[in-house]
């Protein structure tokens, strides 16, 4: 649910970045009164694998779409909303200035979409209530499953207002959502029963991590080595292997888009957006998560697109040195970033 910049308009996206980066300050604030040792390493590992897992497009039957885990109210159930809100913030920072996933113009909408929504509003709103003071396996399940289905049906709504708002890319209100609501369902779903499967591991592994952060505190002398280690393992495994077993159909947000244009990716409009698009073609190393090709090659498989694609969907898994390295060099650099954004603000709130 990567939004492009095809979709937004200079005024929405400048809108959205504003909101954004004044969301970014206040939970930055907020983080500072219950960061510790522990919950700094757990914010690079839980970005690191939620960077890998985010890879990984799964299948929706009968549809010709597929998904992938949004990975933020995993983020909030298990750091809080505030220091999640920052760790999916500089998940999508990553992956939109190195790995061209997603626009920059767009980039404060994806981040509004894939981490306010479900760590400020699905986690406090629809999970904290369902699981009580006393969560059960039981209760948990249901919690995590509902939340995931709401936190990104808000996603793909926002996405729909923001494109309508912006009024650049001339898809149909009424046809749009008609689209994007149900197909994001079937991958709420997923993604609910993923982060219920993730949760009740670390209940098993580390229940007071789950109680500590649901009241708001810090993590103090909680042993989490063995959870991160899982976590760290989990992301290279992920990011440099199981990447390979991703659906090559397109996302729920291209296959609605292909659904209702015929093309799963708009032209963006010059001016603005021309400028951030070049400057994403200098800062993505690894665009699509994979090697640059070079233009005589890029050429290529323009001219011979019907031909490349059948041979594309053979070969499955798609065993890709590129996708590989991208996959872990992408869960590193998320695990520095997040990492660093919590000494800092750890640092800061001695001082």
């Amino acid at each position: 649910m990567h939004m492009a910049d095809a979709l937004i308009s200079p005024v929405v996206g400048g809108a959205m970045w504003a909101t954004t980066a004044s969301l970014a300050a206040y939970a930055a604030k907020k983080v500072q009164h219950d960061i510790d040792e522990r919950k700094v390493p757990l914010m690079g590992v839980l970005g690191a694998f939620v960077f890998a897992a985010q890879m990984i497009n799964f299948t929706i039957p009968g549809t010709g779409s597929s998904g992938h885990l949004g990975g933020g109210l995993l983020l909030a159930i298990l750091l809080g909303p505030q220091a999640a809100f920052l760790t999916i913030a500089s998940i999508l920072t990553i992956q939109c200035l190195f790995f061209a996933d997603g626009g920059i113009l767009a980039l404060g909408s994806n981040i509004f979409n894939m981490g306010f929504l479900s760590c400020f509003i699905a986690y406090p709103l629809i999970y904290k209530p369902l699981t009580g003071d006393t969560p059960s396996q039981g209760r948990l399940f249901i919690a995590s499953v509902l939340a995931a289905v709401i936190g990104l049906q808000l996603g793909a709504f926002g996405v729909v207002l923001e494109t309508l708002f912006s009024g650049i890319s001339e898809l149909p209100f009424n046809t749009f959502v008609l689209l994007m609501q149900p197909i994001h369902l079937a991958i709420g779903l997923v993604e609910g029963l993923v982060t219920a499967a993730i949760v009740m591991f670390i209940m098993k592994e580390s229940p007071e991590i789950l109680r500590k952060t649901a009241m708001g505190q810090p993590l103090g002398s909680i042993p989490i080595k063995g959870v991160f280690i899982t976590l760290l393992i989990a992301a290279i495994l992920t990011g440099g292997a199981l990447s390979w077993f991703a659906s090559s159909n397109p996302d729920g947000l291209e296959w609605s888009i292909a659904n209702v244009t015929g093309e799963s990716e708009l032209k963006a409009p010059e001016g603005i957006h021309s400028f951030f698009a070049e400057i994403q073609e200098k800062t993505a190393f690894l665009p699509d998560y994979n090697f640059k090709k070079p233009e005589a090659e890029t050429k290529e498989v323009t001219t011979n697109t019907n031909v490349k694609a059948s041979e594309e969907k053979e070969a499955w898994p798609a065993v890709d040195k590129g996708t590989s390295m991208a996959g872990i060099i992408g869960s590193i650099m998320t695990l520095v970033l997040a990492y660093s954004i919590g000494k800092g603000l750890q640092r800061f709130a001695r001082q």
